[in-house]
């Protein structure tokens, strides 16, 4: 399979948040690069189209996502920059 991405990504297995309008939802970021990641959560269909992704070990480290692409419990996301992309 031919990689189409820009920017390679990074394998890791970091726990992190989905967080949107005061909920939060626990996730796994397995991969990770400057323009986006893939995360596992438990119920996908829970999860918004844009929201934060927080990294738990460093709450400081948060990710404005929309999401590319969902397949089982894995979605794809973008990052945006909330300040050019505003949610709709």
């Amino acid at each position: 399979m031919d990689e189409k991405r820009k920017h390679p990504r990074t394998e890791i297995e970091e726990p992190a948040y989905v967080s949107s309008g005061g909920s939060v939802m626990r996730c796994v970021v397995r991969n990770i690069s400057i323009e986006g990641a893939a995360i596992d959560v438990e119920n996908p269909a829970f999860v918004p189209q844009r929201f934060r992704l927080v990294m738990a070990k460093d709450c400081s480290i948060v990710h404005a996502c929309r999401v590319a692409w969902i397949k089982k419990s894995r979605i794809g996301v973008t990052f945006v920059d909330v300040a050019q992309d505003p949610p709709k």
